[in-house]
């Protein structure tokens, strides 16, 4: 099952712990003394650029009767998009640049292309999400209440059909269920919602979403079929493509940092009384990275340092890369895995989990303590104590008495 006791699950003691705060809050003090103009030329030239690249693609596909000029504004436009969700939306409404007092770049006054609002994200994803990060029964993001993704959760018969089937239609239409998220449509359902709270909720995501589909699919598409060299409905297929690239995008860099092998689940005990130390553990040992280079850095918005990002949610993501070195000098002091890989591979991982789930447990193999999706600190039951030394240490025992095992039984079934 998930983990119930963190610092045992990590092998570290009180004092590792608050040592570790001590070196993290370092490094948070270090960037905030450190903010200044580069910083807000980074953000203000992103935004322009942006703009700029959505303004091109809406251009082009003034002539998207053509072939050539609908694929070259689509994508382009499904490039822009994929830019303000995820470098700017996400982080400006994640306070990473409220230290500029502008106005018109502040998480209290972005208003992101989206379907969903704004005020709703920021609570369901930097609230609820940040603060319960992988905690089973709090953090609704762990399955987004649908999907299987850890052993805790109870296998349903939906599952055989629905795990692959809803995580393909989330990819898919991403922006509505990060829209529809906040309504809490089990509670509804279940009628254990407050109804004047509901409905203020659905009001507020109605005005919203109704603004984005009239935009995408009413007046970007009347506009554009002023030109000889477009139709309404050209741009408006256009537009609904972009979205869906933007959207499937954008599933993806959010899975990667959340459901690959190593992104360890959490029990509601284990919250209980949780320190400093152990919330920055609890988002080191929660959260996943991949390798990317500056481009993929910048078009996933730099969560490739999802690690980084779950540490610091309120730092510049232009400054993740130069944290991340720092952070696995500590993981290395610490002994603890810093969990990163190839972008495709921790893709794969996702999936992987997510078929693999989709089955009743009597089907898997491994145990719900010790799977690469579901761990906890019994899986280091059989060891020895001097082979308790540190948590990266730890698993690499635990692999090694495994491998042992399989090469013992090899061997007495060869004899």
């Amino acid at each position: 099952m998930a983990i119930t006791d963190v610092p045992e699950f990590a092998h570290l003691t009180d004092a590792d712990i608050e040592n570790l705060a001590v070196e993290l809050d370092s490094i948070r003090q270090d960037i905030e003394d450190s903010r200044g103009e580069r910083d807000a030329r980074y953000i203000r030239r992103t935004i322009a650029a942006q703009r700029a690249l959505e303004l091109a693609g809406r251009l082009t596909l003034a002539a998207s009767s053509r072939r050539s000029a609908w694929w070259a504004g689509t994508v382009t436009l499904g490039v822009a998009k994929i830019i303000e969700n995820m470098e700017i939306g996400h982080n400006v409404m994640h306070g990473q640049w409220d230290w500029m007092n502008d106005p018109e770049i502040h998480s209290s006054t972005w208003e992101w292309d989206m379907s969903g609002s704004s005020k709703h994200w920021r609570f369901t994803h930097n609230f609820m999400h940040h603060k319960y990060t992988n905690i089973l029964g709090m953090d609704d993001d762990v399955g987004y209440g649908v999907i299987r993704v850890t052993r805790d959760a109870k296998w349903k018969p939906f599952n055989l059909y629905g795990n692959l089937l809803f995580n393909t239609l989330l990819a898919i239409g991403f922006e509505w269920g990060v829209g529809l998220q906040h309504l809490e449509l089990g509670k509804i359902a279940k009628g254990g919602d407050d109804r004047v709270a509901t409905m203020k909720r659905v009001r507020e995501f109605g005005v919203k979403a109704g603004h984005q589909i009239a935009k995408d699919y009413v007046v970007w598409p009347a506009l554009t079929s002023l030109s000889p060299g477009a139709t309404f409905k050209s741009t408006l297929k256009a537009n609904a493509v972009a979205n869906v690239i933007r959207n499937v995008w954008a599933n993806a860099v959010i899975f990667c940092g959340h459901f690959p092998d190593g992104a360890e689940k959490f029990t509601k005990t284990d919250m209980v009384g949780e320190s400093k130390g152990q919330w920055y553990l609890r988002q080191m040992l929660g959260s996943a990275n991949f390798e990317a280079g500056p481009a993929l850095r910048f078009m996933s918005g730099n969560l490739s340092h999802q690690i980084e990002h779950h540490l610091y949610p309120d730092l510049p993501s232009n400054r993740y890369e130069e944290i991340s070195i720092r952070v696995r000098q500590l993981c290395d002091k610490y002994d603890l895995p810093y969990t990163t890989g190839n972008f495709l591979m921790q893709y794969g991982k996702t999936w992987r989990t997510i078929a693999k789930l989709s089955l009743p447990d009597k089907y898997l193999r491994a145990t719900r303590d010790d799977a690469p999706e579901t761990r906890s600190e019994r899986m280091f039951d059989e060891l020895e104590p001097e082979q308790r030394r540190g948590l990266k240490s730890a698993i690499s025992a635990v692999r090694a008495r495994r491998r042992e095992k399989r090469l013992q039984s090899g061997r007495e079934l060869a004899a």
